[in-house]
């Protein structure tokens, strides 16, 4: 029976909060109006390729995810063949749960990366065009803009954690389950942000050549 604390009431509400407010805030970066066809161009170029770029590291990563969940759900928290030593509790439902804790946590951190990859390339441009109006409109852009993303990490971690704890803990009193979500998500996570880091560099590197060799613009010229 799953027993509802006020802690657990707190935490929800707090993360479905800190969604409110980033979707308010996606919104509020959206709105605003785009004039030079020129930038928006460009911008788009970027999300498609950013979004292909995405698409395909997480086929990759949902592969490996996948493989590195069999081998959670037969060795962790103990061999599926050993017994527990004085319990009739079959180690398949402990191993099992630790499973899809990892999943869902893995799950959560690709959301919110994709929520980044969105808002990101959103904000780059709306920041841009809004710097011809002044410091202040474009420091909003991109500081709302960057904040979608910290609300989304911080509510997909914060919801995630509460609700496997809840399940779980309601249920068999035992909460290093959560070790496979934290697994999943700072594991997800980590890949995303190297293979991300190689993507941005092979980008930079790539323009950088073509301002020298199509274009002939010295090194470092501003």
């Amino acid at each position: 029976m799953i027993i509802l604390h006020w802690t657990y009431v707190i935490a929800i509400v707090v993360s479905l909060l800190a969604i409110g407010v980033a979707v308010w805030m996606s919104i509020w970066v959206k709105r605003i109006a785009s004039e030079n066809e020129k930038v928006a161009e460009i911008a788009t170029l970027i999300k498609k390729g950013a979004n292909a770029f995405l698409k395909r590291e997480y086929q990759i990563l949902g592969i490996f995810s996948l493989i590195l969940f069999v081998f959670i759900f037969l060795f962790l928290p103990k061999p599926i063949w050993q017994s527990e030593v004085g319990t009739s509790v079959h180690p398949f439902w402990p191993n099992f749960a630790m499973g899809i804790s990892y999943l869902l946590g893995a799950a959560f951190s690709a959301v919110a990366g994709k929520v980044g990859i969105d808002i990101a390339t959103i904000a780059n441009v709306k920041a841009a065009e809004s710097a011809a109006k002044g410091i202040k409109p474009s420091f909003m852009a991109g500081f709302r803009g960057g904040a979608v993303m910290g609300m989304a990490v911080v509510a997909s971690c914060l919801l995630g954690v509460t609700l496997v704890f809840l399940v779980t803990y309601s249920w068999t009193g035992n909460a290093r389950v959560l070790i496979g979500f934290s697994f999943g998500a700072s594991l997800l996570a980590l890949f995303a942000k190297a293979g991300g880091g190689i993507f941005t560099k092979t980008a930079d590197i790539s323009a950088d050549l073509v301002g020298k060799v199509e274009l002939d613009i010295p090194e470092d010229d501003p």
